[in-house]
């Protein structure tokens, strides 16, 4: 059994549903993986805590329950901490990034991603903001630009749960990829659905926030930012072009026209805010956009239900691939996160069980 020693930075939705997973799910991931994982260390905006043997994880969920900071946990708990301070004296293997996402400066996921990967951490990176801001930077600090380097991997930062870069950077080697749209952001889809029942946008934003739906500053998602956000990851990390955020065609649901959405329900179509990556530019380069589109019931997209997420690529030997999930919310990140531990900790296992066999062998030769 391989123990392998945790560091979580940012316990707010999702990062608190990642703590559950792990208390939930140690005995399956031991049974049927082999591992061991031990949340030796955590931090959010009170402060952090540390322990080598393992943080008591039914103490952390309790405290946040209560709805309290870490500073709070009982003997191991220190306020004004952060983690990347933190971090400098935890005996980590790896590392998981949660913090909530800065599109305009990355903070403070890339300060911590980056000293995490300086020092030889693998990565888990669910904040978009550190991989927008600075994916080439990381890019180099990782297996993405080094494959001795430590592995970084973000699959929930791009789709939640749904494996957008796992099909398009692995499923779909050897393709070329000449079309790729995604419904990933389930607010506006929320937005969408009462729309098309005749409610105004900023109605839609409010029944949403008083059922918990919908942040209290929406327009991220509102005006596609968020969307924006995912495809300027995804344009680098599966389709290989450097992309800024500002390089993206956005529109949001405020430039639709009052009614739109409910006149295109009644001719049988439906409005999706839709991330598009299309080939064929002058240089060979994808065009990228985001924005409302119309679609019609022949759509994979058509059949989706309120908040839930698609993802669509079309390549030249694979043909057409589609991808749905239901709304997992904060939990389906987490459950990716989970996922992307699980590879890089399986990667770690089957490098160091390599590394021996070489050794032996070299050993038997001689």
């Amino acid at each position: 059994m391989k123990t392998h020693r945790l560091f979580l930075h940012g316990l707010g939705n999702v990062g608190r549903r990642f703590v559950r997973l792990l208390l939930e799910r140690g005995d399956l991931l031991e049974e049927r993986h082999g591992i061991r994982l031990l949340l030796i260390g955590a931090a959010d905006s009170s402060g952090a805590a540390l322990c080598p043997d393992g943080l008591d994880l039914r103490a952390l969920l309790t405290l946040k329950e209560k709805e309290q900071g870490i500073a709070e946990l009982p003997i191991f708990g220190v306020a004004n901490q952060t983690g990347q301070c933190l971090l400098k004296h935890a005996e980590a293997d790896l590392v998981l990034e949660a913090t909530p996402t800065n599109l305009w400066n990355g903070e403070p996921g890339l300060g911590f991603v980056t000293e995490a990967l300086r020092k030889g951490l693998h990565a888990v990176v669910a904040s978009k903001g550190p991989l927008v801001v600075a994916f080439p930077e990381l890019a180099a600090l990782s297996d993405w630009g080094n494959t001795s380097l430590p592995s970084m991997r973000f699959s929930g930062a791009v789709g939640g749960c749904l494996p957008v870069v796992n099909l398009g950077r692995r499923d779909l080697a050897g393709c070329r990829i000449q079309r790729v749209e995604g419904v990933l952001n389930l607010s506006t889809g929320i937005y969408l659905a009462r729309m098309e029942e005749g409610l105004a946008l900023d109605a839609a934003i409010a029944e949403a926030q008083r059922a918990g739906l919908a942040e209290a500053d929406p327009s991220l998602d509102v005006d596609g930012w968020d969307l924006a956000a995912k495809l300027c990851i995804l344009a680098q990390a599966v389709l290989g072009q450097p992309t800024r955020l500002d390089g993206i065609a956005r529109r949001g649901l405020r430039d639709l026209a009052p009614n739109e959405a409910a006149t295109a329900r009644q001719r049988g179509e439906r409005i999706l805010m839709i991330a598009r990556a299309t080939a064929g530019g002058d240089d060979d380069s994808f065009r990228l956009s985001v924005g409302p589109e119309t679609i019609g019931p022949e759509h994979p997209f058509y059949a989706l239900q309120i908040g839930a997420s698609g993802f669509l690529c079309e390549t030249d030997i694979q043909g057409r691939q589609v991808i749905l999930n239901a709304d997992q919310g904060p939990m389906g990140t987490a459950a990716a996160m989970l996922r992307d531990t699980l590879e890089i900790c399986e990667r770690r296992q089957y490098a160091v069980a390599s590394t021996d066999q070489i050794v032996h062998n070299e050993g038997f030769s001689k």
